[in-house]
């Protein structure tokens, strides 16, 4: 991140849930603008608090948060939806209207850039066919433009709401285990999309994910989280399988021990 102006900056920052279970503690971390970054760790570890606070649907209990170099919750309600119009999200279960159509999906991303006119209008009669059929195009759904969302299986609708995100074109992408309902291939596939298109547009891109194997693959940066707190963050390429090991050590899961996430053997990762 050197010589890189901060897109995040996180300073002791911690979470509570409401009973009261501490969810992060003490998370430092500098994220600069145009980074790849991929967070991995057990179920639990904190990975979707940490993604939320990111995205300031979230506010921390303690520390501080910069988000592309300002404060979220120093701002008046609308500047910080201003703030989010900059931001695009992807969910592990994209929360898409089961009768839309795919195109009005796509082209909600960017509603927040656009006037509230302009918005309703959309949504009955889609603008800008073409820019919706590019981005499907490039995830090779632009055959289901015009189907309804309730029509597709898992893995098409985490890649209708990525493609909402390559259509929006935000500053700053937050994933939240994007291609967790797709087969290896598809999965890979649909992150290098993503990772090619923010290295193109200078974007800053978080990704949590459960397979190692796509982490190493497509970001230069690794982050574990384990038990609300960062493990370790270094580049993939400085990754070892006994850090590995210890980020998912004697995890429970349902009553059994949680087993690595899938690694691909062919990659090379030091043992030491």
């Amino acid at each position: 991140m050197q010589g890189r102006v901060p897109a995040l900056t996180l300073k002791g920052v911690g979470y509570r849930h409401a009973n009261g279970q501490r969810a992060l503690q003490d998370v430092a971390l500098t994220i600069g603008r145009g980074e790849r970054v991929a967070i991995i760790g057990p179920s639990g570890a904190g990975k979707t608090t940490l993604l939320r606070l990111l995205a300031s649907h979230l506010q921390p209990h303690e520390g501080q948060l910069g988000i592309l170099e300002l404060d979220p919750w120093q701002l008046s309600t609308a500047s910080r939806k201003r703030l989010r119009a900059r931001i695009g999200l992807i969910h592990q279960a994209p929360p898409l209207p089961p009768r839309q159509r795919v195109i009005t999906s796509v082209l909600a991303g960017r509603l927040g850039q656009w006037s509230l006119t302009r918005g309703l209008i959309s949504l009955a009669y889609p603008l800008d066919r073409s820019g919706a059929s590019e981005a499907l195009s490039r995830l090779d759904l632009a055959d289901k433009l015009y189907e309804r969302c309730d029509q597709l299986s898992g893995g098409q609708l985490q890649r209708v709401g990525i493609a909402r995100v390559l259509y929006q074109r935000p500053e700053l992408v937050l994933a939240d285990e994007p291609v967790s309902a797709m087969d290896p291939v598809l999965a890979s596939h649909s992150l290098g999309v993503l990772t090619r298109d923010a290295s193109q547009r200078q974007a800053t891109l978080l990704a949590s994910l459960h397979a190692v194997d796509l982490a190493l693959e497509h970001f230069p940066r690794v982050i574990g989280v384990r038990g609300g707190s960062i493990l370790f963050d270094k580049p993939a390429s400085q990754l070892s399988r006994h850090e590995l090991d210890a980020l998912y050590a004697n995890v429970q899961l349902s009553g059994e021990p949680q087993a690595l996430p899938r690694v691909d053997q062919s990659l090379h990762i030091p043992r030491c």
